[in-house]
């Protein structure tokens, strides 16, 4: 007889902002979530903060991992924490910016609500037990 306690599946949604075409990452980390046992949503390419915030509340994510490349993530990331606490949903949302963010700006970010930010040379583990251990509780 089962719990609901017992290791409940961490949903992730793992997304892409703007104009990046840039993919690859975003899939590595998509098939590492999935192969360590949470559920894995992928946004695909080009979408508006807009589009990420209504699949993130509606799918009901724990985690949103928001890969980005492009460079605009000063402008992206904060548009995005500004939606999901327009829904009631930034504060069981775990987000997770990976990419190639300059260390300028990553103290920004986590003041929008980032809870870490990856970047290139992360290992996979690393990002993994992150998610395990800060997933919110639900």
């Amino acid at each position: 007889m089962s719990t609901e306690n017992d290791e409940r599946t961490i949903r992730c949604m793992v997304a892409k902002v703007g104009l990046d075409g840039h993919d690859r990452g975003a899939h590595v980390i998509s098939r590492a979530f999935r192969d360590a046992g949470f559920e894995v949503i992928y946004s695909g390419l080009h979408k508006a903060p807009d589009d990420i915030v209504q699949a993130a509340v509606q799918e009901d994510i724990d985690v949103l991992g928001i890969s980005i490349l492009s460079g605009a993530h000063d402008t992206l990331v904060p548009k995005i924490m500004d939606g999901l606490e327009e829904y009631g949903a930034k504060d069981d949302t775990l987000v997770l910016v990976g990419g190639v963010i300059p260390e300028e700006d990553r103290d920004e970010l986590k003041e929008a609500g980032a809870a870490a930010i990856f970047g290139p040379g992360t290992s996979i583990e690393e990002t993994i037990e992150f998610v395990r251990e800060n997933a919110p509780d639900r």
